[in-house]
């Protein structure tokens, strides 16, 4: 962490989709398992926020929960992990963060959406242009892991704002010309902490309140946001792990460029 310094969109995993189905299928069979090798609904498993904490912490419930021999897409060739080769994936929770992606502020209240049965949590490496993606769905109450797809980076993974993103946290001249003044800015009331303050930056104090914002990789879970690549506007959302840090950084695309117009700093 350092300081920053209409079309629907097509599923690119499209051509998978019906191997990613045969897994799913190997979860229908465990109702056929004795009793005792089934896995049980926790109470996590009514939102997928509270398991994937659960699933990334929890070596023993992250066995429990993915379907074994997992389908493991590398580029052009894919293979199957078996059980017992397995090593546990911390995800994001190592960090002291993690950030989400969404095109307009309607796609954040899908977070708290209990009725999703499908769900993809991923990886964007800046530096490389690779994606991670991590196959999540819930049958008979339960969510499992169910596949997982490396590979390059396309148009419609959000190549253009990333690019955009990558260059605006590395590079400060860059960043100056990409920040609208005067930046809106949002935070807590310092006279009163139950009230929100509506506010503007000018470029100094953007540098002076120095945001953290991550410069290698950029994490997110698809609760089911288009994330279209012909959007218009993006929005950044970084939540701090146990420390109260909650960031919120919003961008446009006027004129074929991004700009930064507006930061939400709500922690506590």
């Amino acid at each position: 962490m350092a300081c920053g310094g209409g079309k629907a969109k097509i599923d690119p995993f499209a051509s998978i989709t019906e191997q990613v189905d045969s897994a799913a299928l190997r979860m229908d069979t465990l109702v056929s398992a004795t009793e005792e090798e089934l896995p049980k609904p926790i109470e996590a498993d009514e939102l997928f926020d509270d398991f994937v904490f659960s699933f990334a912490s929890d070596e023993a419930l992250q066995l429990q929960r993915t379907v074994f021999p997992l389908p493991f897409y590398n580029m052009d060739s894919s293979s199957r992990i078996e059980k017992k080769y397995w090593k546990h994936d911390s995800l994001f929770i190592q960090q002291s963060y993690y950030t989400l992606l969404f095109d307009n502020e309607d796609e954040m209240d899908m977070i708290g959406d209990t009725t999703q049965t499908s769900v993809q949590v991923e990886w964007f490496y800046l530096k490389t242009r690779m994606v991670k993606k991590y196959y999540f769905e819930r049958k008979q109450g339960m969510w499992m892991l169910e596949a997982i797809n490396l590979r390059r980076m396309e148009k419609d993974d959000d190549e253009d704002f990333v690019s955009f993103y990558a260059r605006f946290v590395t590079d400060s001249l860059y960043q100056s010309h990409h920040i609208t003044e005067p930046l809106q800015f949002v935070t807590i009331d310092p006279d009163d902490e139950f009230s929100i303050l509506e506010t503007t930056l000018d470029l100094n104090q953007w540098y002076a309140f120095c945001p953290m914002m991550p410069t290698d990789k950029l994490s997110n879970i698809n609760y089911g946001q288009r994330n279209d690549d012909h959007s218009r506007t993006k929005i950044l959302k970084v939540n701090g792990i146990g420390n109260g840090y909650s960031n919120v950084f919003y961008f446009r695309r006027r004129a074929g460029e991004w700009r930064l117009y507006k930061y939400e700093d709500t922690s506590i």
